[in-house]
């Protein structure tokens, strides 16, 4: 690019950053008056090219030298060539965040972006998934991700560039330790390993000690005691298991036990320093990014309800601008597939109308004369919609009518705002939110009264309404259901959003708010393969079902959950790992090229017991003439690499009866998180 065309460029960038400086410096008043509290955010322009570069790079400028770099960024740009789809933004996790914007995007776009940035921001600071990275740090407020990832690539090119070390083996090594990037244990705060302790050459102090009794020659001992003793030596003495329980974290275990193949010499040696150091900053890297992976529901419909919130309900888009809003909008919600953004914003709303919903229906139950058996016979939901709607004064408000806000209770109204506004330093008909409190836009956009959302309080089924009525603190009683009405807590929806968004991964939301109501009204079900016809097929609509299904493909990741049984698996320093069956059976063929990969930082034989579910095909045959689905049979498997071959063999139930889940599990949150 010639020096003209490169200042041509950033010219205009610097231009559009100019037109964006206030939707950015508003957008985050607005955020932070709704009660978001995201990391400062740094917004950076860029062009198509960029744009899919930093999403290969997952959304950094800099990270190590590797080949997935080049395919990732060849399948992001054919995927905006050929799949029709755009990439508006991308936003990483660090303190402070950095957003990149396409150039591309027009004016609403860059405002629907800013305002989903925003809240993406906020989700990186408050949930604690993402404090578990930044947990065993002295700071914990402080990612630093950006500083870490530039450490790591240098570190690495430095290893590349080294004459004495092969670039092609610091790649194949960096292959190796990213087949294990799922196998990490994501519920853990995260430490970086220390040093492994000793060396090869350091003996036991007791050991050494009987060799000096001995009084032999330095030759003598060479050639007695050499490496291939010793080794035989150390399986001795540790005939026995460990870890004592399952270990999930695999980089861990393989950069604390593990050692490298040496083909020369046919037998495992020490890891090198490069190797082991490698092996960390993979870890680490491994450890930053599965928060994102574990909340990719949670997040991302977070972001797209505030950013709905702000662009729609308090009109950040103009008049001028809101058909390119919706229409932004609609094709994010409606692309195909598991949708995270529809999902998790239609869980969200539910969350916050369920609130809502509990919060005026314990009110009505603590009127006189209303119980949970006769509630929905003798209150008129219509009058109570009514009721609940805001006061003109709220919902519309404008440079003429700030004398009105006088009306409204003090905590509604942000007072000095007021001032200002009526000193014309505030422009209240762009930005109206500005005189108001987070309580009072929580009243303004209160969700039960909201179009969509009408239906939602009379929906109630009396068991649910049994439910509020058997377990209430009989601590208020009211004459009538307008004094009742009169307490209701307004920001209830927003308040529990806000908590649930702090503890909660994708598993453990869905888990609790995947419920039969949101089920049925979203017209969800479960389809699979048939054996018999060779064709997809309606399996269920039942809510268990769908639930059971939707989650086996959030928890650990979607990936399957292997775990390390023995590190001196047959008293031989094999390794054994377990993989954990909850009813979908590995890949085999997949599973067969990653033990080699494990292999190679394991240095010894991989051994890998599983269970696969087999069906005969004269039962297949059978099935298909019958119009039924065959009937599959569980069997244990061993998959063992020894550096020549894969073998696979059957192997008796009772060893791997402890691999079976009794029920689906979901492997939600430790114990000791569980109240």
């Amino acid at each position: 690019m010639s020096k003209r065309n490169s200042n041509a460029d950033r010219f205009r960038k610097q231009a559009i950053a100019s037109d964006l400086e206030e939707p950015v410096s508003e957008a985050r008043n607005l955020a932070q008056k709704l009660g978001l509290e995201p990391y400062p955010v740094k917004y950076w322009i860029i062009d198509y090219d960029e744009m899919n570069e930093l999403i290969a790079y997952g959304g950094f400028q800099t990270r190590y030298p590797h080949w997935r770099w080049g395919m990732q960024y060849d399948k992001q740009r054919k995927q905006g060539q050929y799949g029709g789809g755009k990439a508006f933004e991308i936003v990483n996790n660090d303190n402070p965040a950095h957003a990149f914007l396409q150039e591309s995007n027009t004016l609403a776009d860059q405002k629907a972006v800013i305002t989903h940035v925003e809240a993406h921001s906020d989700f990186f600071a408050k949930n604690e998934w993402f404090g578990l990275f930044t947990g065993g740090q002295a700071d914990e407020e402080q990612v630093n991700a950006a500083a870490m990832l530039e450490r790591h690539a240098r570190a690495i090119d430095g290893y590349m560039s080294d004459p004495e070390i092969d670039r092609a083996e610091v790649e194949k090594w960096i292959d190796h330790c990213l087949s294990l990037e799922d196998n990490i244990d994501q519920h853990r705060v995260f430490q970086r390993r220390l040093a492994v302790d000793g060396t090869a050459e350091e003996l036991d102090d007791d050991l050494a000690a009987k060799l000096d009794e001995l009084d032999l020659s330095d030759e003598i001992k060479g050639e007695v005691f050499d490496d291939e003793w010793l080794e035989q030596l150390e399986g001795e003495e540790e005939g026995v298991t460990f870890p004592d329980v399952p270990e999930k974290d695999l980089l861990s275990f393989v950069r604390e036990h593990g050692k490298q193949y040496d083909d020369e010499r046919e037998r495992a040696v020490e890891m090198t320093e490069w190797q082991r150091d490698v092996l960390d900053m993979m870890r680490a890297e491994a450890y930053y990014f599965a928060a994102q992976k574990m909340t990719k529901v949670m997040n991302e419909g977070w972001a797209a309800y505030w950013e709905s919130t702000m662009m729609t309900d308090e009109g950040f888009a103009g008049d001028d601008e809101f058909m390119n809003y919706a229409d932004h909008m609609a094709k994010v919600l409606a692309s195909g597939g598991l949708n995270p953004y529809s999902l998790g914003m239609e869980l969200w709303e539910y969350v916050e109308n369920t609130t809502n919903r509990r919060e005026v229906l314990e009110r009505l139950l603590r009127v006189e004369g209303i119980s949970w058996r006769n509630l929905t016979d003798v209150v008129d939901f219509d009058d109570v919609l009514a009721a609940l709607e805001p006061p003109t004064a709220l919902e519309s408000i404008s440079s003429d009518t700030l004398a009105d806000l006088t009306s409204l209770p003090e905590e509604w109204v942000d007072h000095e705002a007021l001032e200002r506004a009526r000193a014309s330093e505030i422009d209240v008909d762009q930005y109206p939110w500005k005189v108001l409190t987070q309580e009072g836009l929580a009243r303004r956009h209160y969700s039960l009264v909201q179009r969509q959302n009408r239906g939602f309080l009379s929906r109630v089924s009396q068991n649910e309404l049994e439910r509020i009525g058997r377990y209430l603190f009989d601590d208020a009683r009211y004459g009538s259901v307008e004094d009742a009405l009169e307490d209701v807590d307004f920001g209830a929806g927003w308040d529990r959003m806000y908590d649930v968004r702090e503890s909660h991964n994708d598993v453990t939301f869905l888990d609790e708010f995947l419920t039969e109501e949101f089920i049925t009204e979203n017209n969800y079900f479960t389809y699979e393969h048939s054996k018999a016809t060779g064709q997809f097929h309606v399996a269920s609509d039942a809510a268990e079902d769908v639930k059971k299904k939707l989650l086996l493909q959030f928890t650990n990741f979607g990936k399957p959950t292997i775990a390390v049984y023995d590190g001196n698996y047959n008293n031989a320093n094999e390794l054994l790992l377990g993989h954990q069956y909850n009813g979908v059976m590995l890949d085999l063929g997949q599973a067969r090229e990653t033990i080699k990969r494990i292999f190679e930082l394991w240095g010894r034989p991989v051994n890998l017991l599983t269970i696969v579910t087999e069906v005969d095909e004269h039962d297949i045959e059978v099935a298909k003439r019958r119009n039924r689905e065959p009937e599959a049979r569980e069997q244990g498997k061993l998959l063992r690499y020894d550096g020549r071959e894969v073998r696979i063999e059957d192997v008796p139930w009772e060893e791997v009866e402890h691999l079976e889940a009794d029920d689906v599990d979901y492997d939600t949150k430790p114990d000791d998180w569980l109240a």
